[in-house]
């Protein structure tokens, strides 16, 4: 085991590395497309035709700093960004009725040898004597960091955990994305030479004040919380947790130590999140997982192609049109869910249909473990703690197009002003507010 202490199991990757003739027969079917789709549909703007052509002619030093360039995470967005939905689902083979280019794995193929060797292609620009706090450490502020870093000027990372990478350490299912791919990837962003303070919390080990006047500019991408109880009965029960509490203990376990094998699970959700959970419990040997949403399939967060997978496992059941309403348990343990059925009402002005629950409905799921994936919460108490800061009525963080907040100096970008979207989004979020930062310092120096 590694450093990183890394999950001692591999239960099968999404995406697994293709081997050099693989790589260079899917490289060699790409079209080259001028002004290409799947390099608009990509939030970094990766240049896929000039990445793709030079892994075709064997250049992969060239095609990875073609692709780290656009996006400095591009190891783990080859492995976590739903490419279906993004650059594969635009691209033009699809028009053809022919397999899309696997542009997730070659781009992969093309950024491992590199990332994941520790091998550094980047270098920090000449210092401009400006310091800029960066509040966070996940994708937006690994991406503002090295840009910045880049651009010459000084950045600190504060990180409130105990190791860098946000959800891509702590929070995205081991299927995709494990903690060690996730912690290498880290150390290599963090190479070119920022600073970094883990186990710091702004507010509690230093204040916000402090920062915003210490430092020529901060940023803040702490993206989202914990996701909040639903305040029914029984959520003291044991086998009643957090979904993403769950996915983080599995990359530090052995898989005999967090083997569902002979359990029937319950995860409350329709988002991505909460597909992570039911796939990761079915691969881990659960006899029956039920997913319980509260709509239907077209109102479901997650992505058509997750909800397949999920499904493909044989032992997943989506049970749609109900509501938990009590965690059953026996001993201080779950011993089942307790639901009520849901209909929709008539659709309001804007064309979205209500629910109402269906009287005398009530249904018990027998399961074993529930795990709750009901959308995280946001920073909203910290925010509050930062005077002048302005936050909308969804407590995200209100931000013009360059990442600016209401304060003079603070900038915010990721989950924390998006409200959740996907690692690339908040990549090509924290890049833009860097170089966004970077102007303005600029305009101070030289105005």
């Amino acid at each position: 085991m590694s450093e990183h202490s890394a999950s001692s199991y591999k239960l099968g990757e999404l995406k697994p590395a293709l081997s050099r003739n693989e790589a260079l027969a899917e490289a060699n079917r790409c079209l080259f497309c001028y002004d290409a789709p799947c390099t608009r549909a990509c939030p970094t703007h990766i240049d896929v035709p000039k990445f793709i052509k030079k892994i075709a002619s064997e250049n992969l030093k060239g095609s990875a700093k073609t692709i780290l360039e656009a996006n400095i995470l591009g190891a783990s967005c080859a492995r976590v960004c739903p490419t279906e939905v993004l650059c594969e689902g635009a691209c033009v083979l699809n028009d053809l009725h022919d397999k899309p280019i696997k542009i997730g794995r070659l781009q992969r193929y093309a950024t491992d040898p590199f990332v994941m060797e520790g091998t550094q292609l980047f270098q920090a620009g000449e210092a401009t004597g400006k310091k800029v706090a960066i509040v966070g450490g996940g994708p937006a502020g690994l991406a503002c960091a090295h840009e910045l870093t880049l651009l010459g000027h000084e950045a600190v990372v504060f990180e409130a955990q105990a190791r860098l990478g946000g959800l891509n350490t702590y929070g995205i299912a081991d299927y995709k994305l494990d903690i060690e791919t996730s912690l290498k990837e880290v150390d290599w962003v963090q190479s070119i030479g920022f600073s970094v303070r883990t186990n710091t919390r702004i507010g509690q080990d230093v204040s916000m004040s402090e920062l915003l006047a210490d430092y020529d500019a901060v940023f803040i991408g702490v993206g989202l919380g914990s996701i909040p109880t639903l305040g029914m009965p029984g959520e003291d029960l044991a086998g009643y947790e957090d979904a993403l509490v769950f996915i983080d203990t599995l990359k530090h376990q052995s898989i005999d130590q967090v083997s569902l094998k002979g359990q029937r699970v319950a995860v409350i959700g329709g988002g991505n999140t909460a597909i992570d959970a039911v796939s990761q419990s079915a691969s881990l040997g659960a006899e029956k997982v039920y997913m319980v949403y509260r709509r239907g399939r077209e109102d479901m967060g997650a992505y058509d192609h997750e909800i397949d997978l999920a499904l493909s496992k044989g032992t997943v059941e989506i049970v749609y049109m109900a509501q938990p309403t009590e965690i059953l348990g026996e001993g201080g343990k779950v011993t089942g869910l307790k639901c009520v059925r849901h209909r929709l009402k008539a659709a309001d002005a804007s064309g979205k249909s209500g629910i109402e629950v269906i009287e005398d409905s009530d249904f018990v799921l027998p399961v074993d473990r529930v795990f709750r994936a009901t959308g995280q919460a946001k920073y909203r108490d910290f925010f509050a703690g930062v005077d002048g800061l302005e936050v909308d009525r969804s407590g995200r963080v209100v931000v013009d197009g360059n990442g600016k907040t209401s304060i003079d100096k603070l900038w915010a970008s990721g989950d924390c002003a998006n409200g959740g979207k996907e690692v690339v989004n908040a990549v090509a979020e924290g890049k833009a507010a860097a170089q966004h930062i970077h102007q303005a310092l600029e305009a101070k120096t030289h105005g």
